[in-house]
């Protein structure tokens, strides 16, 4: 993908979100939410696997 095409998709993505928190901000809470604790399940569950394969 050429270089100008993803500026312009980076920068427009980063106006959404400025926008979803500007006028959204309990929605932009919530999918943050949901994000970190996503996050936290993947990381809790790799640390899990490694404390498997070390036992």
């Amino acid at each position: 993908m050429p270089v100008v095409i993803k500026k312009i998709l980076a920068w427009g993505f980063l106006a959404f979100l400025i926008y979803f928190m500007a006028f959204r901000p309990d929605g932009a809470a919530q999918v943050f939410k949901g994000i970190g604790g996503a996050l936290m399940a993947i990381a809790q569950g790799l640390g899990d696997f490694l404390t498997g394969l070390m036992s």
